[in-house]
């Protein structure tokens, strides 16, 4: 929910040319809208009136809003260019260099920083007065001949704290990233003329036909098949950037042939469990992104873990997990849910899967602790836990989807469960 203040509107003012440009700043930042659209806010403006601050928010709301993903775009932009008298200044200061202080620095709220460039789209930074050169002040000189290029940057930066042009950049690097896995070796064998175990079923079988004679030892190797994937995505509130990121990688590794994967099976949970394996089929990814956000109706909504978790392990554990899956479960473990039943499904998840890797965003924080109900409750029950906030992170993910001594942080935060 926004926060409103007083609209302060001048006599002379031009409130059609202000939502035409509100609804261009829209559009830089993200969201889908036409001149359609702008002459629809018009009219619904014009109707509905803007004596109170609330009409005036919720009816371009309702104009320019089509998906839950685009409210806090919408909400961010709103607030710097209706709600804040001084929001040209205050974004212009982002465009000036600052040295950074030694402590670290609040971090932009999401969306806040795709705003301010939707807003700032061909205005000019001001010209700073010219400093007098002090006769004693040594000059130094910095050669970034060296400095990382952007992608190198990108590989460590926040998807929440991303800009519209860099999120866009990170989904085409994440659509070259892979995810390789080893085949799991079976108790079956196949005939393999260089193999280190006999054969004597089709030895002696041979030996029959000769007359009983033993002309050549047969030999076999034991077969190996290729495990399927299982993501269990939050797309809660606070996951909604995270999750969107990982999606788009996931929908990657499911188009990309050669990796090994027998199936990669998709669902999404918030407050329900909503299967979108079939839409991550679909080759482009905008389309099978967009028809899963379509199916999955709580997207940004609430978090029921325990009640997804207990809804997957009843209806499609035995048919996903039944080959040796491999879980991936990307979750802030920020959950609503009594703490025990999350607990008892975890484990009955954990106990279903071949490896069970919890992907948690919070984790990117060095001073994260589980101090949460639910982070507590699933702590004990994944065989890897690691962060998912960055492209880094998710290329890091391929080391431990085939160690399986790899635990993550997994082994920390236990010790202080303990303490």
């Amino acid at each position: 929910m926004a926060e409103y203040t007083e609209l302060a509107l001048p006599e002379d003012g031009k409130l059609l040319d202000n939502i035409t440009h509100f609804a261009r700043a829209l559009r830089r930042a993200g969201l889908p809208i036409g001149p359609g659209r702008v002459q629809t806010a018009i009219q619904a403006i014009a109707a509905a009136g803007f004596d109170r601050k609330a009409d005036f928010y919720w009816t371009l709301h309702a104009v320019f809003v089509n998906r839950p993903e685009e409210r806090q775009v919408f909400a961010q932009v709103f607030r710097l260019y209706w709600r804040d008298p001084r929001y040209l200044e205050h974004m212009m200061s982002m465009m000036l260099p600052a040295i950074r202080n030694v402590s670290e620095e609040k971090a932009a709220a999401a969306a806040a920083k795709r705003a301010a460039e939707a807003l700032l789209d061909g205005a000019e930074a001001p010209d700073l007065p010219s400093q007098p050169k002090d006769s004693d002040e040594t000059e130094i000189e910095i050669d970034a001949s060296q400095t990382a290029s952007t992608e190198e940057r990108l590989r460590s930066l926040d998807f929440e704290q991303m800009s519209t042009d860099e999120a866009a950049q990170a989904r085409r690097m994440l659509a070259r990233l892979t995810l390789p896995v080893k085949p799991i070796a079976t108790r079956r064998h196949a005939p393999d003329p260089r193999g280190r175990k006999p054969d004597w079923r089709r030895s002696l079988r041979a030996a029959a036909r000769a007359g009983g004679e033993l002309r050549h030892l047969h030999r076999q190797t034991p077969r190996t098949r290729w495990p399927a994937l299982v993501v269990l995505c939050d797309i809660s509130g606070s996951m909604s950037q995270y999750s969107r990121m990982v999606l788009h990688f996931v929908h990657a590794v499911a188009n990309r042939q050669g990796q090994g994967w027998a199936k990669v099976h998709a669902f999404t949970f918030g407050t329900r469990l909503t299967n979108i394996s079939r839409h991550l089929k679909t080759r482009d990814v905008d389309s099978a992104l967009n028809a899963a956000g379509a199916e999955a109706q709580d997207w940004q909504g609430g978090t029921r873990i325990g009640g997804c978790l207990r809804a997957f392990n009843v209806d499609w554990s035995r048919r996903v997990l039944a080959q040796g899956a491999v879980v991936l479960l990307i979750s802030d473990g920020l959950d609503r849910d009594d703490p025990a039943l999350l607990a008892r499904e975890m484990e009955r998840l954990h106990l279903s899967a071949r490896r069970v890797i919890w992907l948690n965003p919070l984790l990117r924080w060095d001073g994260f602790a589980p101090r949460a109900r639910g982070v507590r409750a699933m702590l004990p029950h994944v065989d890897a836990f690691r962060a998912a906030h960055s492209i880094a992170s998710l290329e890091a993910l391929a080391d431990a989807i085939s160690d399986p001594s790899d635990h993550g942080e997994k082994a920390r935060l236990m010790a202080t469960l303990s303490d």
